[in-house]
């Protein structure tokens, strides 16, 4: 048959078009000239109003594409589509004779040179997308739609493949400006502690070159201690593992004196590819300056340890400020005062050091956790 010999080749080129949409005007030139068409395009028409807009086409004047869009869709014969992935012409859908004597063939078809079209459903929905192959002067054969046959599949497939790509990369976007509006630092990690992706809060962060820091693409803390606790959460590459450290506050002097706080973020298991490998990311880090001044965290905090206003005022100032020096002196009081204070807030937390208070009370405020 003519142009078999071509129809890997024109295979190819539509399923690169579904990988980029750019491509589908030379696939719908390659799709005409393999069917024996004057004209081709792919079109999507509200299955309601009627309206139509031509998306893709060859081998028609670009002033009819736009009447078509802007008048003669509502008098185009597929007022009723096919059935998904079946061929029909123009004498399938309506009377022949009574079609020539509507404004659709007078207006639309009969000045392009055409009398009869090939029209095919790709993707059936509330705006269905079909390919439609105008055939010239002369009628749709048997001939043309068998070769239209061989192409419909691929074009079918290679258009979800473009609604896939197209959601995906809505989804991403979508989610990174919900991140890049995060006030907190996002870090996505592999499981070398390596920055995958950062946030503009977190690229900030090492912009500043002060509580983390980039070595050769590695996320660096300020602390020793805290680097072995993420290498070693992050090099398991297990979400269950990584779930579980979830609730552990790592908390972060820079060399500035400021006080962070970092938690570990497991992330879902569609990242993963088939098996047990996660494709980049191993999990994600959150990291925020400690700002448990406000009244809504210092009242939760004394209610949930009994701590008196004046215990209160030690507890946040030894989480904000530093030790005990800098508390008396933050707060106006006798370094003794302020270690019987902080000895009755151990008391009442259960914990033994001032460390300890920092990942307590930025629990209080883990957006995880509560």
């Amino acid at each position: 048959m003519h142009g078999l010999r071509k129809l890997p080749e024109l295979v190819e080129s539509i399923y690169d078009a579904g990988l980029d949409p750019s491509l589908w005007n030379n696939a719908v030139a390659g799709i005409r000239d393999f069917v024996g068409g004057q004209a081709c395009g792919l079109f999507s028409k509200d299955s309601i109003s009627k309206f139509g807009v031509t998306h893709y086409y060859c081998g028609a004047d670009p002033r009819y594409i736009q009447l078509y869009s802007e008048t003669y869709s509502k008098f185009d014969p597929l007022t009723v589509l096919p059935p998904h992935g079946e061929i029909v012409s123009i004498p399938d859908l309506v009377n022949f004779d009574e079609y020539r004597k509507g404004r659709f063939y007078q207006e639309w078809m009969q000045p392009q040179g055409c009398s009869d079209a090939a029209n095919v459903v790709l993707e059936k929905s509330s705006c269905p997308v079909m390919m439609t192959v105008l055939a010239g002067r002369r009628m749709v054969d048997p001939a043309l739609k068998h070769r239209l046959s061989l192409i419909v599949p691929h074009a079918s497939r290679a258009l979800l493949i473009n609604h896939a790509i197209t959601s995906q990369l809505t989804l991403a976007t979508a989610l990174a400006d919900v991140l890049d509006n995060l006030a907190s630092g996002i870090f996505l990690l592999d499981g070398f502690c390596r920055v995958v992706h950062a946030n503009s809060a977190g690229h900030a962060l090492l912009a500043a070159d002060d509580v983390v820091r980039s070595v050769a693409g590695q996320l660096v803390t300020s602390s020793a201690e805290a680097n072995q606790t993420l290498r070693e959460a992050f090099a398991t590459r297990n979400e269950f593992v990584l779930l579980a450290a979830r609730d552990r506050a790592i908390p972060l002097l820079s060399p500035s004196g400021e006080r962070y706080v970092a938690h570990i973020l497991p992330l879902s298991s569609v990242l993963r590819n088939g098996g047990e490998r996660v494709v980049d990311a191993a999990g994600a880090l959150l990291l925020r300056k400690v700002s448990l001044g406000g009244q809504s965290y210092g009242e939760l905090i004394a209610r949930t340890f009994d701590l008196t206003p004046a215990e209160l005022r030690v507890f946040l100032s030894i989480v904000e400020i530093g030790g005990v020096p800098e508390t008396a002196a933050a707060l106006g009081i006798a370094e003794t005062t302020a270690k019987t204070h902080l000895h009755r807030v151990f008391a009442k937390t259960g914990v033994s050091r001032q460390a300890d208070l920092v990942k307590l009370a930025a629990g209080f405020s883990n957006p995880f956790v509560n």
